[in-house]
C-alpha cells in the first residue's frame, strides 16, 4: 500500500527549524517502519517543501507556505490507499485523516496494525 504518515510538523515548534526537523525526523522514522513492512511511506513535506520553496516562500507559515503545504498532502492523499496517523497534536494532521476518510480510506494510529506484506523486489 502506499500510506501517508500524517503527524506533527509545525505544531508545537513556533515556527523553529530545529523543532520543526526534529518532528520530520519522528514522521521519517514511522516512514522508514512502514517500508520495513513492505508498504510505499509518503510524508507530505517530502513533496511540499520544494515546491513551497521554489514558489518563494521565505518561511514557514507565510502566504505562499499555507497556499500550498495541506493541499499538496490532499492531492497526494487521492493516490494513497491508506494514512498512518502518529502520536502529537495537529490541527494539519487531523485535517488529512478528514480528507482521508471522506475518500474511503483505511486509517491506522498504531504501527502493529499496519499489515506485513512481503516486498522482496
Amino acid at each position: 500500500m502506499m500510506i501517508l504518515v500524517a503527524g506533527p510538523y509545525r505544531s508545537g515548534t513556533n515556527d523553529d527549524p530545529g523543532l520543526m526537523a526534529k518532528n520530520l525526523e519522528r514522521l521519517e522514522k514511522t516512514a522508514f517502519e512502514l517500508y520495513e513492512l513492505g508498504h510505499i511511506p509518503v510524508i507530505g513535506e517530502w513533496l511540499a517543501l520544494p515546491l513551497i520553496k521554489l514558489a518563494g516562500s521565505k518561511k514557514a507559515g507565510d502566504e505562499i507556505y499555507n497556499s500550498m503545504s495541506y493541499p499538496i498532502a490532499h492531492r497526494v492523499l487521492t493516490k494513497c490507499d491508506a494514512i498512518m496517523r502518529i502520536e502529537g497534536a495537529s490541527k494539519g494532521a487531523d485535517q488529512d485523516v478528514e480528507v482521508a476518510r471522506g475518500l474511503g480510506l483505511t486509517v491506522y494510529y498504531d504501527i502493529r496494525e499496519v499489515p506485513y506484506v512481503n516486498a522482496k523486489q
